[in-house]
């Protein structure tokens, strides 16, 4: 049986019929993980023992009749950046080789304490940096859909492990985009919550004011199970949300009629025609649903790119301090280059940086006071050739994805289809603040509407 093509929900209702056991499910999954990522290198680490004592607790439960909520007996992988314990949480870098962890991030123990499986450690960039930098420990992930295709970071592991057929769901970071950008190259569904709404506690930060938490999966369905498990206030983690957590899952198929979305053109302005054309086609579809579309205005791309690349730099070198000022040769190139940019900036600068940051906040949200969601797109295009990939600090290549970084609102990248050459094509959605369960909703529809649902995971020689 191909479980991959199976949902999770689908999964779970078998799981709890007892089709098949949690054992052998995460079996299979290890053995998949195994066969593609000689080729695809989507994992860093695969944990067997970690992952079959799991399915044993998950099947012990279900065979008592407890049920731990709908991810239980599901397997998933976790980008390199959280903490598992007992096990290096090496970021992709030298320094972490040997960072053994003594504790469970947060999401982690969210999702063991509901009864999922941990497969492994997917791969990333170098402290979620960006890339690639092949200097570094480990290979490059590979884009399923095309090996010289580029992937995207920093969650590249993630979105590989779904589209190669391995998982449902991954677990990434998103601090300028790095859930988003590598699914919208990857064909997977990338949701960033709202900020505070998933912990992260046992994280290794980047940017203290732009991280996220949050899923990869297969399906905006799939996505909002794992948000289900996932949302919900840590006292242990001081920027976590204390307040209640919305059904994501029931509201997925209501009608969307009457809901407004508007068409954030101004956010647009790098897209290829490919990309318009597919939002434009998605606004079609909405309108043919009952939705409300219209244009909205918006500040430019390259304003929130300014916010982001300061923030990132500067409270990453924070973080980095004393090995960039020791250590700085064990740092991979590229890493190393871009934090070196914080000594351009003076204190004034950051809270220059502060005060621009809350002005273009508040003018998203007084956009969003007249939409219920607003649609425009991940990526300029569809994935670049390992050979052409560009820098997010490059102000003329800003980053479609920033803005919601420095907003803080909850958004969804979601597949649409494939360009002539096969590769995926995705918009992106953004909420309101909290309101997931509505922007799930609109996903669903999106994703429903355009098809993708009956396009097939991409096929590579492994």
């Amino acid at each position: 049986m191909n479980f991959a093509a199976l949902s999770i929900a689908e999964l779970g209702a078998k799981l709890r019929q007892r089709e098949f056991s949690s054992i052998e499910l995460t079996r299979w999954t290890l053995e998949k993980a195994e066969d593609v990522n000689g080729t695809l290198h989507a994992f860093i680490r695969i944990l067997p023992e970690t992952a079959l004592r799991h399915a044993e607790i998950a099947d012990r439960a279900f065979a008592s009749g407890t049920d731990l909520g709908p991810m239980q007996g599901i397997p998933f992988a976790a980008k390199d950046l959280f903490d598992v314990r007992g096990v290096a949480t090496t970021c992709h870098s030298k320094f972490g080789l040997n960072a053994i962890a003594d504790s469970d991030a947060g999401v982690i123990d969210r999702l063991q304490n509901g009864g999922a499986v941990l497969i492994g450690k997917t791969a990333t960039f170098e402290y979620a940096l960006y890339g690639p930098d092949p200097e570094l420990p480990f290979p490059l992930a590979k884009n399923p859909w095309n090996l010289e295709s580029y992937t995207g970071g920093s969650s590249s592991g993630s979105a590989v492990a779904i589209a190669g057929g391995v998982l449902r769901m991954a677990l990434g970071t998103d601090t300028g985009g790095s859930i988003r950008t590598p699914s919208s190259w990857c064909g997977t569904v990338g949701l960033k919550p709202t900020f505070g709404r998933v912990t992260r506690r046992g994280c290794f930060p980047l940017s203290a004011s732009l991280d996220h938490c949050g899923p990869l999966a297969r399906t905006v369905s799939d996505a909002a199970i794992a948000l289900q498990v996932l949302a919900g206030h840590d006292p242990a983690d001081p920027d976590c949300h204390d307040g209640p957590v919305a059904d994501y899952v029931s509201g997925l198929n209501k009608p969307i009629v009457g809901l407004r979305v508007g068409i954030a053109r101004t956010l647009l302005e790098t897209a290829s025609e490919q990309t318009l054309a597919g939002v434009e086609r998605t606004a079609m579809l909405l309108r043919s649903e009952g939705a409300e579309v219209f244009d909205v205005e918006t500040p430019m791309l390259l304003q929130f790119g300014s916010v982001v690349r300061a923030l990132l730099v500067i409270e990453g070198f924070h973080v980095h301090e004393q090995r960039m000022r020791n250590q700085i040769e064990d740092f991979g190139p590229l890493s190393a280059r871009r934090l070196a940019l914080a000594a351009g900036y003076t204190a004034a600068d950051y809270l220059a940086v502060l005060k621009a940051r809350r002005l273009l906040a508040e003018a998203i949200s007084q956009v969003m006071r007249t939409c219920d969601v607003m649609l425009c797109a991940t990526t300029a295009g569809p994935a670049p050739a390992l050979t052409q990939t560009a820098t997010p600090f490059d102000p003329a290549t800003p980053s479609m994805t920033n803005p919601q970084n420095v907003m803080g609102n909850p958004a969804i990248s979601v597949p649409v289809g494939l360009d002539p050459s096969g590769l995926p094509l995705a918009v992106q959605l953004v909420g309101r603040l909290f309101d997931e369960a509505r922007l799930l909703q609109v996903a669903h529809s999106v994703e429903r509407l355009s098809g993708w649902t009956q396009t097939e995971l991409p096929r590579f020689t492994a």
